[in-house]
Protein backbone atom coordinates (compact mmCIF):
# COMPACT_ATOMS: atom_id res chain seq x y z
CA UNK A 1 0.00 0.00 0.00
CA UNK A 2 1.21 3.35 -0.87
CA UNK A 3 1.94 5.65 1.50
CA UNK A 4 -0.69 8.23 -0.27
CA UNK A 5 -3.42 5.74 0.20
CA UNK A 6 -2.27 5.04 3.94
CA UNK A 7 -2.81 8.62 4.77
CA UNK A 8 -6.29 8.80 2.77
CA UNK A 9 -7.49 5.96 5.22
CA UNK A 10 -6.07 7.46 8.39
CA UNK A 11 -7.85 11.05 7.24
CA UNK A 12 -10.82 9.17 6.46
CA UNK A 13 -10.76 6.91 10.39
CA UNK A 14 -10.21 10.00 11.73
CA UNK A 15 -12.87 11.83 9.89
CA UNK A 16 -15.35 9.25 11.14
CA UNK A 17 -14.08 9.43 14.48
CA UNK A 18 -14.51 12.83 14.85
CA UNK A 19 -18.12 12.57 13.18
CA UNK A 20 -19.36 10.26 14.76
CA UNK A 21 -18.34 12.11 18.27
CA UNK A 22 -20.32 14.98 16.81
CA UNK A 23 -23.06 12.86 16.62
CA UNK A 24 -22.99 11.74 20.21
CA UNK A 25 -23.26 15.13 21.34
CA UNK A 26 -25.69 15.98 19.15
CA UNK A 27 -27.65 12.77 20.23
CA UNK A 28 -27.04 13.54 23.61
CA UNK A 29 -27.65 16.74 23.42
CA UNK A 30 -31.12 15.80 22.19
CA UNK A 31 -31.77 13.20 25.00
CA UNK A 32 -31.16 16.10 27.49
CA UNK A 33 -33.38 18.65 25.62
CA UNK A 34 -36.28 15.85 25.93
CA UNK A 35 -36.01 15.17 29.55
CA UNK A 36 -35.77 18.90 30.32
CA UNK A 37 -38.48 18.94 28.49
CA UNK A 38 -40.21 16.19 29.92
CA UNK A 39 -39.37 17.59 33.13
CA UNK A 40 -40.85 21.00 32.73
CA UNK A 41 -44.05 19.42 31.46
CA UNK A 42 -44.05 17.33 34.98
CA UNK A 43 -43.50 20.56 36.46
CA UNK A 44 -46.38 22.47 35.09
CA UNK A 45 -48.59 19.64 35.36
CA UNK A 46 -47.83 19.23 39.32
CA UNK A 47 -48.42 22.63 39.22
CA UNK A 48 -51.75 22.72 37.44
CA UNK A 49 -52.65 20.23 39.70
CA UNK A 50 -51.59 22.11 42.69
CA UNK A 51 -53.41 25.50 42.10
CA UNK A 52 -56.55 23.75 41.12
CA UNK A 53 -56.81 23.71 44.95
CA UNK A 54 -58.34 26.61 46.53
CA UNK A 55 -55.90 27.72 50.07
CA UNK A 56 -58.18 27.44 52.73
CA UNK A 57 -57.50 31.42 53.72
CA UNK A 58 -58.27 32.68 49.71
CA UNK A 59 -61.57 30.49 50.36
CA UNK A 60 -61.95 32.17 53.84
CA UNK A 61 -61.22 35.52 52.77
CA UNK A 62 -63.78 34.99 49.57
CA UNK A 63 -66.43 33.70 51.63
CA UNK A 64 -65.86 36.80 54.02
CA UNK A 65 -66.24 39.21 50.63
CA UNK A 66 -69.46 37.55 49.87
CA UNK A 67 -71.04 38.08 52.80
CA UNK A 68 -69.86 41.41 53.54
CA UNK A 69 -70.90 42.72 50.47
CA UNK A 70 -74.14 40.93 51.37
CA UNK A 71 -74.86 43.22 54.97
CA UNK A 72 -73.09 46.92 52.95
CA UNK A 73 -75.55 46.51 49.26
CA UNK A 74 -78.26 45.59 52.07
CA UNK A 75 -77.57 48.58 54.14
CA UNK A 76 -76.84 50.28 51.19
CA UNK A 77 -80.63 49.43 49.73
CA UNK A 78 -82.08 50.55 52.92
CA UNK A 79 -80.55 54.06 52.91
CA UNK A 80 -81.49 54.73 49.58
CA UNK A 81 -84.86 53.57 50.00
CA UNK A 82 -85.65 55.50 53.00
CA UNK A 83 -84.64 58.43 51.48
CA UNK A 84 -86.57 57.90 47.91
CA UNK A 85 -82.89 58.11 46.18
CA UNK A 86 -82.77 57.08 42.35
CA UNK A 87 -79.94 54.90 43.03
CA UNK A 88 -82.43 52.38 44.94
CA UNK A 89 -82.81 50.39 41.73
CA UNK A 90 -79.03 50.12 41.13
CA UNK A 91 -78.07 49.56 44.24
CA UNK A 92 -81.22 46.60 44.31
CA UNK A 93 -79.77 45.06 41.50
CA UNK A 94 -76.48 44.60 42.80
CA UNK A 95 -77.69 43.39 45.81
CA UNK A 96 -79.83 40.60 44.16
CA UNK A 97 -76.54 39.67 41.98
CA UNK A 98 -74.80 38.94 45.37
CA UNK A 99 -76.78 36.37 46.21
CA UNK A 100 -76.68 35.14 42.99
CA UNK A 101 -72.89 34.97 43.97
CA UNK A 102 -73.24 33.25 46.82
CA UNK A 103 -74.90 30.65 45.67
CA UNK A 104 -72.23 30.37 42.97
CA UNK A 105 -70.00 29.52 45.78
CA UNK A 106 -71.46 26.91 47.62
CA UNK A 107 -72.36 24.88 44.14
CA UNK A 108 -68.72 23.58 43.12
CA UNK A 109 -69.53 21.86 46.84
CA UNK A 110 -72.84 20.49 46.87
CA UNK A 111 -73.65 21.15 43.04
CA UNK A 112 -75.58 23.29 40.38
CA UNK A 113 -78.85 22.55 42.17
CA UNK A 114 -78.20 23.15 45.34
CA UNK A 115 -76.40 26.31 44.46
CA UNK A 116 -79.61 27.11 42.76
CA UNK A 117 -81.54 26.55 45.30
CA UNK A 118 -79.75 29.03 47.90
CA UNK A 119 -80.26 31.45 45.66
CA UNK A 120 -83.79 31.41 45.12
CA UNK A 121 -83.93 31.37 48.87
CA UNK A 122 -81.51 34.21 49.49
CA UNK A 123 -83.24 36.10 46.44
CA UNK A 124 -86.74 35.80 48.49
CA UNK A 125 -84.63 36.96 51.44
CA UNK A 126 -84.04 39.99 49.41
CA UNK A 127 -87.25 40.91 47.68
CA UNK A 128 -89.62 40.30 51.18
CA UNK A 129 -87.47 42.89 53.04
CA UNK A 130 -87.96 44.80 50.59
CA UNK A 131 -91.88 44.26 51.69
CA UNK A 132 -91.05 44.78 54.92
CA UNK A 133 -89.20 48.23 54.54
CA UNK A 134 -92.03 49.10 52.43
CA UNK A 135 -95.16 48.75 54.44
CA UNK A 136 -92.90 50.00 57.32
CA UNK A 137 -92.38 53.42 55.09
CA UNK A 138 -96.36 53.23 54.38
CA UNK A 139 -97.13 52.70 57.95
CA UNK A 140 -98.90 49.76 56.63
CA UNK A 141 -98.98 47.53 60.09
CA UNK A 142 -101.04 44.62 58.80
CA UNK A 143 -99.05 44.38 55.42
CA UNK A 144 -95.81 44.57 57.63
CA UNK A 145 -96.71 41.88 59.47
CA UNK A 146 -97.59 39.07 57.41
CA UNK A 147 -94.06 40.49 54.95
CA UNK A 148 -92.52 40.17 58.67
CA UNK A 149 -93.47 36.89 59.09
CA UNK A 150 -92.71 35.31 56.04
CA UNK A 151 -89.15 37.17 56.19
CA UNK A 152 -88.66 35.32 59.25
CA UNK A 153 -89.80 32.12 57.64
CA UNK A 154 -87.38 32.69 54.80
CA UNK A 155 -84.45 32.90 57.12
CA UNK A 156 -85.57 29.15 58.94
CA UNK A 157 -85.56 27.35 55.24
CA UNK A 158 -82.57 29.51 55.00
CA UNK A 159 -80.74 28.04 57.84
CA UNK A 160 -82.41 24.46 57.65
CA UNK A 161 -81.01 24.38 54.26
CA UNK A 162 -77.45 25.12 55.38
CA UNK A 163 -78.15 22.22 58.17
CA UNK A 164 -79.12 19.58 55.83
CA UNK A 165 -76.15 20.34 53.27
CA UNK A 166 -73.53 19.76 56.55
CA UNK A 167 -75.43 19.64 59.72
CA UNK A 168 -71.74 18.49 61.36
CA UNK A 169 -70.45 21.74 61.06
CA UNK A 170 -74.24 24.03 61.16
CA UNK A 171 -76.13 22.15 63.34
CA UNK A 172 -80.29 23.65 62.50
CA UNK A 173 -80.43 24.93 65.78
CA UNK A 174 -77.38 26.93 65.76
CA UNK A 175 -78.27 28.17 61.82
CA UNK A 176 -81.50 29.30 63.15
CA UNK A 177 -80.34 31.32 65.72
CA UNK A 178 -77.67 33.11 63.18
CA UNK A 179 -80.12 33.81 60.95
CA UNK A 180 -82.83 35.30 63.43
CA UNK A 181 -80.07 37.43 64.95
CA UNK A 182 -79.31 38.63 61.53
CA UNK A 183 -82.59 39.70 60.62
CA UNK A 184 -83.28 41.05 64.18
CA UNK A 185 -80.18 43.40 63.46
CA UNK A 186 -81.75 44.52 59.73
CA UNK A 187 -85.07 45.42 60.75
CA UNK A 188 -83.43 47.18 63.25
CA UNK A 189 -81.11 48.88 61.66
CA UNK A 190 -84.27 49.78 58.92
CA UNK A 191 -86.37 50.90 61.58
CA UNK A 192 -83.88 53.64 62.92
CA UNK A 193 -82.73 54.85 59.68
CA UNK A 194 -86.39 55.06 58.90
CA UNK A 195 -86.99 57.36 61.54
CA UNK A 196 -84.57 59.62 61.00
CA UNK A 197 -81.82 58.14 63.81
CA UNK A 198 -78.72 57.95 62.29
CA UNK A 199 -76.37 57.01 64.55
CA UNK A 200 -78.17 54.28 66.06
CA UNK A 201 -78.51 53.02 62.23
CA UNK A 202 -75.03 53.03 62.07
CA UNK A 203 -74.44 51.37 65.26
CA UNK A 204 -76.41 48.82 64.26
CA UNK A 205 -74.42 48.21 60.91
CA UNK A 206 -71.37 47.72 63.17
CA UNK A 207 -72.96 44.82 64.65
CA UNK A 208 -73.91 43.36 61.87
CA UNK A 209 -70.99 43.56 59.97
CA UNK A 210 -69.39 41.71 63.06
CA UNK A 211 -71.92 38.90 62.81
CA UNK A 212 -72.16 38.21 59.26
CA UNK A 213 -68.49 37.94 59.66
CA UNK A 214 -68.59 35.58 62.52
CA UNK A 215 -71.37 33.72 60.37
CA UNK A 216 -69.15 34.09 56.83
CA UNK A 217 -66.35 32.30 59.38
CA UNK A 218 -68.89 29.43 60.41
CA UNK A 219 -69.82 28.81 56.44
CA UNK A 220 -65.92 28.41 55.05
CA UNK A 221 -64.77 26.67 58.18
CA UNK A 222 -67.37 24.06 57.53
CA UNK A 223 -67.39 23.54 54.13
CA UNK A 224 -63.22 23.49 54.38
CA UNK A 225 -64.30 20.55 57.66
CA UNK A 226 -66.17 18.53 54.80
CA UNK A 227 -64.06 19.00 51.88
CA UNK A 228 -60.51 18.83 52.93
CA UNK A 229 -59.00 16.98 50.04
CA UNK A 230 -60.60 20.13 47.56
CA UNK A 231 -58.07 22.87 49.62
CA UNK A 232 -54.26 23.32 50.58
Amino acid sequence: MTRTRMLRRQMVSLVALALGALLGVVLASGMVSARAVDTTAVTHEHAASATAKTTRTAFHDQMRKLWEDHVTWTRLAIVTFADGSAGFDATAGRLLQNQRDIGAAIAPFYGAAAGSRLTALLHDHITIAVEVLTAAKAGDTTAFNAANARWYANGNEIADFLAAANPRSWPQKLMRADMKTHLDQTLAEAAHELHGQYAASVADYEAIHAHILMMADQLSAGIVAQFPSRFR
